[in-house]
């Protein structure tokens, strides 16, 4: 039985799992929820558990190797890990631009929200947003047990640089604690494999929970802003993007082939962070991109990466609820949901819900009416899927280019030619 079961694919299950959750949530509805809601909650509190010392391990082991400077003796250490750093910073904020502008597009044209009705209000409160001196001052740990078990992802990043280029910048000297930390990275790469192994079970628990609680027919006068969101992320995922990586002479079908995974896995659990496992594992096994490099910005990118959540979601919302409340926005306010949409991603995590915080920032800057995230509380699991699969993607989009244009991927990889490919092409020549 086990074996066969072996044998199945593991995107094969993941569907399996999918489509045995909507059927038994649309059979017994929310009477399933019981069932539904333990198996969905046990799989991402897994899913948590790996995230801080995978982050720790992977980002301290990764500048320790670029601080060293291995593999590169001429440019020098220190400047190899700056321009590996600067890359992948301005990538970020290119496609963040680009992803705005894709939903700015969007939103103007539809126009989403006209002639809607009331909706059900979600009661929870709306989470408060700090400014940007205390996004800035609150990156750096006072206590960084304390956010190790707080969860506190960008406090860990930054402790972890820091330990990382201390260890690079004393070499020798520390060799054996360098050692302990790339062990500790190999530890969670396979406790990482097993955890992952469980997404069907986890994936059947999750997507019954959502259409458990929200059935069918309640979504209904919400399609058409639903749909803009997800329009939005499909023309990023799959026209802009592929475009980059064409420009940049890398294989596209080879890339999607080589994270599937990861776009399952963010698909169901709506967490860059929670997928960042799978994110770091197709990237190094899959696109066979260096682990030094992907371990550095694979995490970078899940806090500060997000063209789902921090740059389509908030643009094509902010107009949504512009017009649901009869605001006619200006030239200005359009410009001003862009900066705080590409500027503001650094406020936000890369967990579930987070988005709602990025939309705050842009709803607060526009000056725009906060009462409008109670409405889209409501659906926010429906669109939280499409988002964060267009954050991971392009996460290992930004890595993959960055990779590309430092000569940093391994021949092997399904990204490049064959050597066979590219032996014909130069004998037909």
């Amino acid at each position: 039985m086990f074996k066969l079961l072996g044998k199945i694919p593991f995107w094969v299950k993941t569907l399996i799992a999918f489509a045995a959750g909507v059927a038994v949530a649309l059979y017994w509805g929310k009477d399933a929820l019981p069932v539904f809601d333990p198996i969905g909650n046990t799989y991402i509190r897994a899913i948590k558990m790996l995230v801080a010392p995978l982050v720790f391990f992977t980002i301290a082991a990764s500048i320790a190797r670029l601080g060293r400077g291995e593999g590169d003796h001429e440019t020098g250490a220190g400047s190899r890990a700056l321009r590996l750093g600067v890359y992948t910073i301005g990538w970020f904020m290119i496609t963040s631009a680009i992803a705005v502008s894709v939903g700015l597009a969007i939103g103007i044209y539809f126009q989403p929200g006209h002639g809607l009705g009331h909706l059900p209000v979600d009661p929870s409160p709306i989470k408060v947003v700090p400014g940007p001196i205390e996004v800035l001052t609150g990156i750096v740990p006072s206590n960084i047990f304390q956010s190790f078990a707080e969860g506190k992802v960008l406090s860990i990043v930054v402790f972890a640089i820091l330990i990382g280029a201390a260890l690079g910048a004393l070499g020798q000297k520390t060799r054996e604690l360098s050692t302990l930390i790339d062990q500790g990275s190999q530890v969670m790469f396979k406790l990482t494999r097993w955890i992952i192994q469980l997404t069907p079970i986890g994936v059947f628990g999750l997507i019954g929970s959502v259409v458990a609680s929200y059935g069918l027919d309640a979504l209904k006068p919400l399609i058409p802003y639903i749909g803009l969101i997800y329009m939005g992320c499909l023309i990023e995922i799959l026209i802009v993007y592929p475009i980059l990586l064409k420009v940049h002479g890398l294989r596209v079908r080879g890339f999607y082939k080589g994270i599937f995974t990861a776009q399952q896995t963010a698909f169901f659990t709506c967490s860059s962070i929670g997928t960042l496992p799978v994110s770091l594992q197709v990237a190094v096994d899959n696109l066979k991109l260096p682990k030094s490099y992907a371990g550095f910005a694979l995490p970078l990118g899940a806090n500060m990466k997000m063209d789902g959540c921090g740059a389509i979601y908030p643009a094509i919302s902010s107009i949504f609820i512009a017009n649901y409340f009869g605001i006619h926005l200006t030239t200005s306010h359009y410009v001003i949901i862009a900066l705080s949409s590409i500027l503001g991603s650094l406020a936000t995590a890369g967990v579930p819900g987070v988005a709602t915080v990025m939309l705050t920032v842009t709803l607060s800057a526009a000056g725009l009416p906060l009462d409008g995230l109670a409405i889209l509380a409501a659906i926010d699991r429906i669109i939280d899927m499409m988002r964060t699969t267009t954050n991971v993607t392009g996460q290992i989009v930004v890595a993959t280019i960055v990779s590309r244009e430092n000569g940093l991927i391994d021949t092997g990889s399904p990204l490049l030619n064959s050597p066979r490919k590219l032996a014909a092409k130069v004998s037909a020549e």
